[in-house]
């Protein structure tokens, strides 16, 4: 039987639309759950629920896991400009969870740091954030929660890899 040069594509074709639509699917999951985050604000659970804002949060946590640093350091290491850092930092140093010191080899230079205060409050919110993980993945084997949290970490620094690189190149012309 002769081969027909028009059905030498279907499988091609195919696969694109296979590709196509688990792209779709997977733009469409990374909206509902971006939603589903602003809505909780992954806040947790208990009091501590919707009590300290994204940016606080992560400046606070690269602060404890990462120890004092200037301005520009923690804009350079969160992918975000000096002067975004320098107003989400103003309210956490007013509120006395974070601190400014002195650069410890070079006392003209100022660095950030995480108060005692900043630090209980951290872990009031982190241990709420986690037991909201806790509760909607309770019915995950502890596989399944490192393959996504594996996963959704690869995601992220593929992402921000992405920004990076678009940032640097300027725009578009």
């Amino acid at each position: 039987m002769p081969s027909n040069p028009a059905n030498s594509d279907l499988p091609a074709a195919a696969e694109a639309s296979a590709e196509a639509g688990l792209l779709d699917a997977l733009q469409h999951q990374v909206a509902v759950f971006a939603r589903r985050a602003e809505q909780t604000r992954l806040g947790g659970v208990g009091q501590a629920r919707n009590s300290m804002d994204r940016a606080a949060y992560l400046l606070l946590n690269r602060l404890d896991l990462e120890g004092p640093m200037g301005v520009k350091a923690l804009a350079g290491g969160m992918g975000i400009d000096s002067s975004t850092v320098t107003r989400q930092v103003a309210p956490l140093v007013d509120s006395g969870l974070v601190k400014r010191t002195s650069h410890p080899e070079d006392g003209r230079a100022v660095v950030l740091a995480l108060s005692p205060r900043g630090l209980a409050r951290l872990e009031e919110v982190r241990s709420s954030r986690r037991e909201l993980m806790a509760r909607v993945t309770e019915d995950w084997s502890e596989e399944e929660r490192e393959s996504f949290t594996g996963l959704l970490t690869r995601f992220n620094g593929s992402l921000s890899e992405l920004m990076g690189a678009a940032s640097e190149a300027g725009p578009a012309s």
